[in-house]
């Protein structure tokens, strides 16, 4: 393993596995639960409006009374006696109307027939269970009141029997009684209705219409209303009618028994599970809800936050650094430091491109760190005085780094990896914001050079787009939180005044720069030091590297916590760097499996045209983030192509890094190093060779 000096500190036999059963086991669960709830809340499988009748219904029912069943085949109907009125109330149980019409029965002794939806009664057990309490009666008016003629066989039987399982689990009933939806009177169960109405007293069901509303109460009547305002009133009317003498249930009124029928234990535990299922499902709807609505903002204001102050970057660049004269131009000795661990494919590669440095006067210090490949000896034969190779037991990049700290003659250092090629006038560019003297450490430009490839196109959309914006953004607002072991510039003095590279974290590079922060110093970006840099090659590369990085970011986060309350550059780095880091690097990838489950609910359940509008809204808009940023860069617009395609597959890796980082952080972890493959391409994108072979063949 590559840190062996480091293994009490940082190494561990394997990463956490058990978060990952845990979320293998919930995922499922939740995106049931919310199939579940879509599937019958959204009634996909069932009509939403009923087929025209195409035959009527028979004539039995058709001049018989509201009351309809078929026994053998033969249609029996029945109707309310003369004076009796059966008060019949379809859907809910409403939490608004429900309970002022059950005081409005209870104040003047009145009994009703509440026909209610499967749904609504798993989401309000509490009011079914008032309305049996109460002396009414309870039917089903299906699970969501879909149109039974008009849903397929399968959604129409677990219309019927999801509603008994409701009514089993918050009132410990079955009914007999049934009301189809999108039905009146008795001649509008005409057609595919009438099929339905067949099958549902084949399964003992009785049929419940309601009378021709022109009929007089006084004649007997069976009314129906739904549960609002205007049933309330008409209720309210009616219950003063002085041609009725009773109001009371349907069964009652023609002088049945009670279709109601107490379940056994297991029906009603099924009922339960139903409910609870019902309640799962409504709370991660409303909660994902939110959930979207926040991180849709937070994603939205990014973008806009970006935009804005690259702008004000822009702008500071061109109004005011050329009118500084004040600020001297930097021609100092730089001394730089190349920690190198098993790098042979580049090493020679990154020492020449910094020997063609424009840069007058450079002392390059190569520290091997315990390399078991030619690392150290394919830089001892770059024949070139400037070049110092230190060999040393494998320890760490940040012991690495403080070994040449120690060896360093210039007040100048400048970090950079083994695996990173740089432009001719990187340094010279790179230094020249320590002329003020306020400026502690200076962020360059990394590029990958490694692109050729999708996932290389992919990372460098990500370094274009999210980490030269973010640093753009971080050195106007001056909270600049990570200066890149790939480039990075630095009083030397400033660094040893913080204790040198500490070794309390993975990401040593954030750590150092946090501490400069803190320490009183500005850190600034210098897009024009440009560098580029070999990234992974695999996801397997991909996801150990960032898993890394996420990892000792959030140790130097917490680390560096205090300077939230602090003054001067580390309060400004703080209460701006650290709450922009959490809340956009942390909270928001946390947030986002959830919006990508709920987005994909949307789409199935609350209609694909508006899900996918504001799917593609929001890519048009980082889009277009994207080609300014890389307009700013000075990269081609053209490699936009592969961003929809990292929507799928590249944003979900990084997502599941910050879950697997966070979780791992707050178990107490501690993560091994990892080590990414080389293949020496850092190159490639500008095609400087490289000759390495030649030399680790002598």
């Amino acid at each position: 393993m590559r840190r062996r000096a480091n293994r009490g500190r940082h190494a561990q036999a394997r990463d956490p596995r058990g978060h990952w059963l845990l979320l293998i086991l919930v995922l499922p669960v939740m995106f049931g639960a919310l199939l579940f709830e879509g599937w019958t809340t959204h009634e996909v499988d069932a009509a939403k409006t009923r087929q025209d009748c195409t035959t009527p219904v028979p004539e039995a029912v058709e001049k018989g009374g509201p009351v309809v069943n078929i026994d053998k085949g033969r249609v029996q109907t029945a109707k309310m006696p003369a004076r009796t009125v059966a008060l019949t109330y379809d859907g809910g149980p409403n939490p608004v109307w429900t309970p002022r019409l059950l005081g409005l029965l209870r104040k003047h002794h009145a009994h009703a027939t509440f026909f209610l939806h499967g749904a609504d009664a798993a989401k309000h057990p509490d009011l079914v269970r008032r309305i049996r309490a109460e002396g009414h009666e309870i039917g089903s008016n299906t699970y969501t009141g879909a149109s039974m003629g008009s849903s397929s066989d399968v959604r129409s039987q677990l219309e019927l029997s999801l509603t008994q399982k409701a009514l089993a689990g918050s009132a410990g009933v079955h009914t007999g009684l049934l009301r189809l939806p999108q039905t009146t009177t008795s001649d509008t169960m005409c057609g595919a209705e009438w099929r339905a109405a067949r099958n549902a007293t084949a399964e003992g069901y009785t049929l419940v219409s309601a009378d021709q509303w022109f009929r007089k109460p006084s004649l007997g009547a069976i009314r129906q209303f739904s549960q609002n305002d205007t049933a309330f009133a008409d209720t309210e009317r009616l219950l003063k009618n002085p041609g009725v003498e009773k109001f009371t249930t349907v069964t009652s009124g023609i002088g049945l028994p009670s279709t109601e029928k107490p379940v056994s234990t297991a029906e009603r535990w099924e009922g339960k599970a139903l409910i609870w299922i019902k309640a799962l499902g409504n709370a991660f709807v409303r909660g994902m809800t939110w959930v979207l609505a926040i991180a849709g903002a937070l994603g939205v204001l990014r973008l806009v936050l970006l935009i804005f102050f690259a702008r004000a970057h822009v702008r500071r660049l061109t109004r005011f650094r050329p009118r500084a004269p004040w600020l001297r131009e930097v021609v100092d000795p730089v001394t730089v430091l190349v920690p190198a661990y098993n790098e042979a494919a580049g090493i020679e590669s990154t020492v020449r491109s910094l020997l063609a440095s424009t840069h007058p006067h450079l002392q390059i210090i190569v520290i091997d760190d315990g390399s078991t490949d030619a690392t150290a000896d394919i830089a001892t034969w770059i024949d070139d005085p400037r070049v110092e190779v230190i060999r040393q037991s494998n320890a760490g990049k940040a012991a690495a780094l403080n070994t040449g700290l120690a060896h360093a003659r210039y007040d100048i250092v400048v970090m950079v990896d083994a695996d990173t090629v740089f432009e001719p006038d990187a340094v010279h560019r790179l230094i020249q914001p320590l002329s003020h003297p306020a400026v502690g450490a200076v962020s360059g430009n990394t590029k990958v050079g490694n692109r050729r490839r999708l996932l290389g196109r992919w990372q460098h959309l990500e370094y274009v787009f999210g980490f030269n914006l973010d640093r753009r953004m971080f050195e106007v607002l001056e909270c600049m939180p990570t200066v890149p072991g790939a480039i990075g510039a630095f009083r030397r003095d400033a660094v040893m005044g913080v204790g040198g590279v500490s070794e309390d974290t993975l990401a040593e590079d954030t750590d150092l720069t946090m501490a400069m922060w803190q320490a009183g110093w500005r850190v600034v970006y210098e897009e024009t030091a440009v560098a580029w840099t070999e990234v992974p090659t695999s996801l397997g590369q991909l996801w150990r590297q960032r898993y890394r990085w996420c990892y000792g970011t959030l140790q130097a986060m917490w680390k560096h916590r205090h300077a939230a309350v602090e003054v001067g550059p580390a309060g400004r780095f703080g209460r701006r760097g650290l709450s922009y880091l959490a809340l956009f690097q942390v909270a928001l990838p946390l947030l986002a499996p959830i919006v990508d489950v709920f987005a994909l609910y949307g789409a199935l359940f609350r209609g694909p045209v508006l899900s996918a509008g504001v799917w593609i809204g929001f890519l048009v808009l980082q889009l277009a983030c994207a080609g300014y940023a890389l307009r700013l860069d000075g990269e081609k617009v053209r490699a936009l192509w592969a961003m929809p395609l990292q929507l799928f597959v590249y944003r979900q890796l990084m997502y599941l890094v910050v879950i697997q980082s966070v979780v791992a952080f707050l178990l107490g972890t501690r993560l091994k190093w990892h080590r990414m493959h080389r293949s020496g391409t850092a190159a490639q994108e500008i095609g400087q060779p490289i000759a390495y072979e030649s030399l680790s063949s002598r």
